[in-house]
């Protein structure tokens, strides 16, 4: 995944992020695609809505890069330990 400067970052349209209130996991290519999934679980304060709004989002860059997911949805990720 090629890393992100802060400049970068803040660059970005919300839009390009899978929580773009919060910011949160850019969608700016497939290695970011996968990263947003494998995170998923770990962005806090968010509600069931915004987590199926970004789960879209996810679903569309993964179309879009060419990522193939095997979930079908957010529910179907595992919670992380701890």
């Amino acid at each position: 995944m090629a890393e992100l400067s802060t400049d970068d970052r803040d660059e970005l349209k919300d839009s390009k992020f899978a929580f773009p209130k919060q910011r949160k996991e850019p969608l700016e290519d497939a290695s970011h695609v996968r990263n947003a999934v494998a995170r998923f679980n770990q962005v806090e304060d968010v509600t069931d809505a915004e987590r199926d709004a970004a789960w879209k989002r996810i679903e569309a860059a993964a179309k879009t890069y060419d990522v193939e997911l095997s979930e079908k949805s957010w529910h179907d990720l595992k919670k992380p330990k701890g």
